[in-house]
């Protein structure tokens, strides 16, 4: 069955504990928000893998999504954590997608291709999950690690923005004229 309606009263249970907490606890403000982005990488992830060039980068955000998942995990009280090696591996990413790509010396007007739109947008919903946890970690402490990871998370999914640009054969992006 997929309801109980045991949050019908507008709190909601986390793993392993009987606790009851309120729907709009900061903790599940940062479940929905992290739950959002895995969401909308999905939708990049989908985008990416009907386009031979970008197969790699459909392999790589497969690879958040799963750690997505992991803390997802930890903040709702399992024993799992991210690992120093994830951040490792999501930084050896960071480098190798920006070292294909000519880094803007400018901000970017997001929508110069559908999938690069789609990647901007899933980098704010990336920081505004960071901001979450942050929020949530008051209440439920979540590793330095997860905190780290989330932080670079962001600086990926802009490079990953500015390569699919490119590599969908858009060599220049527009920048704010102010």
């Amino acid at each position: 069955m997929l309801y109980t309606r045991k949050g019908d009263d507008g709190t909601s249970g986390l793993l392993g504990t009987k606790e009851r907490f309120p729907k709009n606890s900061p903790v599940y403000d940062a479940l929905g928000t992290l739950d959002e982005l895995n969401s909308l990488l999905g939708v990049c992830r989908a985008h990416s893998s009907h386009d031979k060039d970008n197969i790699a980068v459909a392999d790589e955000i497969k690879n958040i999504q799963e750690r997505l998942f992991i803390i997802q995990a930890e903040l709702a009280g399992a024993p799992k954590s991210i690992l120093p090696e994830h951040i490792t591996e999501l930084e050896s990413t960071i480098e190798k997608f920006e070292m294909l790509i000519e880094n803007p010396h400018a901000f970017v007007i997001a929508g110069t291709t559908e999938l690069s739109a789609l990647f901007d947008y899933a980098r704010s919903v990336s920081r505004r999950a960071e901001r979450r946890v942050l929020d949530a970690h008051l209440i439920r402490k979540v590793s330095s690690q997860t905190r780290i990871y989330l932080n670079r998370l962001s600086s990926l999914l802009y490079v990953l923005a500015r390569y699919t640009a490119k590599e969908d054969g858009e060599e220049k992006e527009l920048s704010p004229s102010y």
